[in-house]
């Protein structure tokens, strides 16, 4: 009894040697670097700075996550009455008449207009300390909102219909996995060529579909279809990945379980229902926290393609916290980024693990 606790003792001591290294390399480029993100984003380091780093506490996150309204009320005349433009709309005075130097605002000092809209004769302006930011914020919680669910769903649509014993069916899982090992800079030059607004692919093919009647489009010079065109390239690029992952799950469910379906008269239907998706639930978690941690690091697509434009519509998390901690060599501007998202991420994964959690 004796010799078998020791043995477990050293096969415990060998499994504990042999995964020190990645711990080591977890703490080195993980931990370490988030310990010194915290710190950075205390002060006010900047590398181009000629003044000394001072402690300045969470005066970065104020700077950062600053909200405020305001409503305006219309310019009047010398006679009280509204002044209209040559459009025949309300004339407002300038947001900064009251962000900038103002003692009857002092709690909007310095904030920017982020976006604004009429009620009734007001003008409702909500404002922000840093409105790219606030743009930047939004984009990524859309591209994880579209993105996760669409490519997850699309991932397992193929994951069923490869998941046969069919001839040449490895022919067809090569196809759908081949954009996943090619580079996403590769893969963004080239949908930034097939996007482009003169003579790109998608341009031709829609005019060609639609007889020369279809005006062509610059996918990504306009705000207002820049972010998706990246959404559906996304999409594209890493839903192999996650087919193979529905693939592996899909091959762990026992046969005897679909042979018992089928002799109950089971529907494809039911089948999925009652014996398909209850065995996929904890590859579904997977794919669900692997999409979404994916889809909150989108950098190289933005990078390559739009540069965080047009007028910001494209900008991310971590597009801006690279933006500012390389370009800008702002290291206390980047380590409040990253820190923000690490917050955002870890609370998402804990509601996803929360809301997917087994009950008894």
């Amino acid at each position: 009894m004796a010799n078998q606790g020791s043995r477990l003792t050293r096969q415990n001591l060998h499994g504990w040697l042999f995964a020190l290294p990645g711990f080591g390399l977890m703490v080195m480029f993980v931990v370490i670097p988030f310990i010194f993100a915290i710190v950075f984003s205390l002060t006010n380091q900047r590398l181009i700075s000629p003044n000394p780093t001072e402690f300045i506490g969470v005066e970065n996150y104020s700077n950062l996550l600053g909200l405020g309204g305001l409503v305006i009320e219309p310019i009047k005349d010398d006679e009280g009455r509204w002044v209209l433009d040559s459009n025949g709309e309300y004339k407002y005075p300038r947001t900064r008449k009251f962000t900038r130097n103002n003692p009857d605002h002092p709690d909007i000092q310095g904030m920017k207009e982020w976006f604004s809209w009429q009620w009734d004769h007001k003008k409702v302006v909500v404002l922000a300390s840093d409105p790219v930011f606030m743009k930047a914020l939004v984009n990524t919680l859309t591209f994880v909102a579209v993105v996760a669910p669409i490519q997850s769903l699309i991932a397992l649509c193929l994951a069923l219909l490869i998941n046969q014993r069919l001839r040449g069916i490895n022919i067809f899982r090569t196809i759908y996995f081949m954009p996943v090992v090619v580079s996403i800079v590769v893969v963004s030059l080239l949908w930034r060529f097939i996007y482009d607004g003169q003579n790109g692919l998608l341009n031709s093919v829609l005019a060609s579909l639609t007889f020369n009647h279809f005006e062509p489009v610059d996918w990504l010079g306009n705000p207002d279809t820049a972010l998706g065109s990246i959404m559906v390239m996304s999409i594209w690029q890493a839903v192999g990945f996650h087919m193979v992952i529905w693939l592996s799950g899909l091959q762990t469910i026992s046969p005897t379980l679909y042979e018992a379906a089928k002799i109950e008269g089971a529907s494809s239907w039911q089948t999925f229902r009652y014996v398909t998706w209850p065995g996929l639930r904890n590859t579904a978690i997977l794919v669900g926290i692997v999409i979404t941690m994916q889809a909150f690091a989108l950098f190289a697509q933005i990078d390559v393609m739009t540069n965080g434009g047009p007028l910001d519509s494209t900008q991310t998390i971590v597009f801006q916290a690279v933006e500012r901690g390389y370009g800008k060599q702002d290291i206390s501007g980047g380590s409040t980024l990253s820190v923000v998202l690490f917050v955002i991420v870890l609370s998402i994964s804990l509601l996803q693990r929360f809301l997917t959690r087994e009950k008894n």
